[in-house]
């Protein structure tokens, strides 16, 4: 994962089931500047049992004619197509990710030689999928919308577990040391698209302070200024749906930006990744010729003869900042002047 922050451009299923209009979904993420376009890999019959009814948003978005499982199914891309979408982002120079939904995506995303795996939200509490993607060994992105902190640990418990073979691997150190390692923890809130008071960034510090792991965020929210906070908060990962088109048929284009505003938030996560800069308070290198111009000396009030005292009649602070700080203001009361002084001359200054 790179140093800056890891920009998300999450395609999901905006394709509609169309490899063409995937193709076309990378070539938008690299103009962006994304670093990563992820896709979600499925077997719907694996997934999604004939009694599944859809969730709301989706009864919002599609309809309540078809099930679940209808649904889902139009918008499953086959292993050959899956192919050709990391074929095609190896030779536009942005990586290829999916969201395994069941264990053998898992292992069709291996073999594709994807650089990490995401656990979506809804398999947390997933034992089957998480032990498959922990058997992988790879790098993993760890969603936890719809979680309680409780079982957000119990999740990392079993990921330990099935690394090291043991079931206190969590509290070891060597668990700790492959969690740090291994996996980030994405905050997220799932619906589509998210209320902003539901949203709660702070628990993204909840959670790096509770497990000491890197921390991102999956946003759901319209637009683009809860990503950009989430950035501020310390998100080292945005994950952001995006779309060709959002008045296109399907479940997730309402909650998703268009191309234009997937730029604008990609440019804006670098200038706020830019503005974070340092914990340490000091002058800037480019705010440091300013000193002079915006900060006060001592000056003379009035004319002021060589043995009179200052006073407060008599000693000003004026800009530029040349001279003797203003802050030593109080020291310098009751002082004999050195010198002649007229208006405005810099006091102590040769």
């Amino acid at each position: 994962m790179s140093k800056h922050v890891y920009v998300i451009a999450e395609a999901g299923v905006n394709h509609n089931g169309s490899v063409d209009r995937a193709l076309e979904m990378i070539d938008r993420a690299v103009a962006a500047g994304a670093d990563a376009v992820k896709f979600q890999t499925f077997r719907s019959e694996q997934v999604i049992s004939r009694h599944a009814v859809k969730a709301e948003y989706q009864q919002r978005t599609t309809g309540s004619d078809e099930s679940q499982l209808d649904m889902v199914r139009a918008l499953e891309l086959d292993a050959d197509s899956h192919a050709r979408l990391a074929a095609h982002c190896k030779q536009r120079g942005i990586q290829f990710l999916s969201t395994p939904f069941d264990v053998p995506s898992v292992g069709l995303l291996q073999t594709l030689g994807v650089p990490l795996l995401k656990v979506p939200s809804g398999e947390i509490t997933n034992p089957l999928l998480l032990r498959a993607v922990a058997a992988t060994g790879l790098p993993l992105i760890v969603s936890t919308g719809m979680s309680t902190l409780g079982e957000v640990e119990a999740a990392l418990a079993l990921l330990a577990a099935a690394w090291l073979g043991r079931a206190d691997a969590f509290a070891s150190d060597d668990g700790q040391r492959l969690l740090h390692e291994r996996v980030t923890l994405l905050h997220c809130t799932t619906e589509y698209p998210a209320p902003y008071d539901e949203v709660n960034l702070r628990a993204m510090a909840t959670m790096q302070s509770a497990f000491g792991l890197r921390v991102g965020y999956s946003d759901h929210t319209p637009g683009t200024t809860i990503a950009v906070a989430a950035v501020a908060l310390g998100a080292v990962v945005i994950e952001k749906h995006f779309t060709l088109d959002r008045t296109l048929p399907g479940p997730d284009h309402i909650a998703s930006l268009e191309p234009d505003e997937l730029t604008a938030l990609v440019a804006a996560i670098r200038a706020t990744e830019q503005a974070l800069g340092s914990a340490v308070k000091r002058p800037s290198p480019s705010e440091a010729k300013n000193l002079i111009v915006a900060r006060k000396s001592l000056v003379a009030a009035r004319s002021i003869r060589r043995g009179e005292p200052f006073t407060t009649d008599n000693l000003a602070a004026k800009r530029p900042g040349s001279g003797i700080s203003a802050m030593r203001y109080d020291e310098w009361l009751g002082r004999l002047a050195d010198r002649d002084y007229e208006v405005d001359d810099l006091v102590g200054v040769e």
